[in-house]
């Protein structure tokens, strides 16, 4: 899979076309697994990282699914390759950042993609659009028995699937959602739920997952721990809590605009208005503004612009899609101007009459 392949398409995540997909942008199931006889990736010297790498590749592209997936040698791309696809949540910024040999495979629709040495030997995931998580995890499970009955993966009778991190251990599960709450962000109630979810052991993390910040009001939710439960009991777990942030975040909308309609729709427009006019904006705030453009576009305050549009752009205004979009590496002050450049563009098309869709 070229990476100008990416930079020009849209993955299905992105679409906008899932359950709930106003608050809930995807839903992810991830498994962590391990390679038996080898040490764990921090452990691990080249030469295990290179037999773990080229084991699981060549294995891997033996079963139906490796056969539909397109693989990427991540140790040999550049920077700013790398950045794109963390960008696109089909690898970790630690994955990105690490050193030796590692790939990621990657299907057509964005949906299943394996990340090779990363904290662990085989990260699979499987990632839809809106509130999904059934279908992820049948999904997940196809891609994982597949794999496991070519490869030989750590286990232990008593403790069960043995990871890198002790969090993980057991089913090696992690279940996610990433909500967009501008509603909950607003009525300053996002803390109180965020407590909540602390106390029943869900994590919240940034748009880009462990240590990662908040950015447009988006936040992923998951499990913290894995061991004494099963994965269906996990899925459910979060499966359980989604519906009552989503209807959190839909009674706070509803608050915003029948108590304060003016306030809400005075961000909604300035927000409008910036992007439209700035001449230069930086990654943040042009998501915060995102943000607020797309709540107002569900809350009917904006008529003519597409959600999948809005969420192909908060992922094509990030560094690394401008600088190939634009062809050419760019600093902090350039990406700033080539930024606003895009955004100017993109609605001008769209008071012409003649936008085209993003994907």
């Amino acid at each position: 899979m070229k990476i100008d392949t990416l930079t020009h398409s849209i993955g299905e995540w992105l679409r906008g076309t899932g359950p709930e997909s106003d608050i809930v942008m995807s839903s992810r199931v991830r498994l962590a697994r391990n390679v038996a006889n080898y040490p764990f990736v921090s452990r691990a010297s080249e030469q295990d990282r290179l037999e773990v790498e080229k084991m699981l590749r060549d294995r891997i592209a033996t079963v139906p699914v490796g056969r539909a997936l397109e693989y990427i040698d991540v140790g040999h791309l550049q920077e700013v390759d790398r950045q794109l696809l963390v960008e696109r949540q089909l690898i970790s910024r630690e994955h990105a950042e690490a050193q030796g040999a590692r790939g990621v495979a990657i299907d057509v629709m964005e949906q299943v993609s394996l990340m090779i040495n990363e904290e662990d030997h085989l990260r699979i995931q499987c990632m839809h659009s809106g509130l999904d998580l059934l279908g992820a995890w049948e999904q997940i499970k196809v891609v994982d028995d597949q794999i496991e009955k070519i490869v030989p993966y750590a286990f232990h009778p008593r403790f069960g699937y043995l990871t890198a991190c002790p969090t993980n251990v057991g089913t090696g599960i992690r279940v996610s959602v990433m909500l967009h709450l501008p509603g909950l962000v607003i009525t300053r109630q996002i803390d109180k739920v965020f407590r909540s979810l602390h106390k029943i052991s869900l994590a919240v993390r940034g748009l880009y997952g462990e240590g990662s910040q908040a950015m447009g009001d988006f936040y992923q939710i998951s499990n913290q721990t894995t061991l004494g439960r099963t994965e269906e009991e996990l899925v459910q777990q979060v499966g359980d809590v989604v519906p009552v942030i989503i209807d959190y975040e839909r009674r706070a909308r509803e608050f915003l605009v029948r108590e304060t309609q003016q306030n809400v729709h005075d961000q909604v427009s300035r927000a409008y208005g910036i992007l439209r006019t700035a001449q230069t904006i930086s990654a943040e705030e042009t998501m915060q503004l995102l943000s607020r453009v797309r709540m107002g576009v569900l809350l009917g305050l904006i008529g003519d612009v597409k959600i999948a549009d809005i969420n192909a752009l908060l992922v094509r205004t990030q560094p690394a899609h401008l600088q190939k979009l634009r062809g050419v590496e760019l600093d902090t002050n350039d990406r700033n101007i080539e930024r606003a450049r895009y955004l100017r563009q993109y609605f001008e098309e769209g008071d012409a009459g003649n936008r085209s869709s993003v994907n």
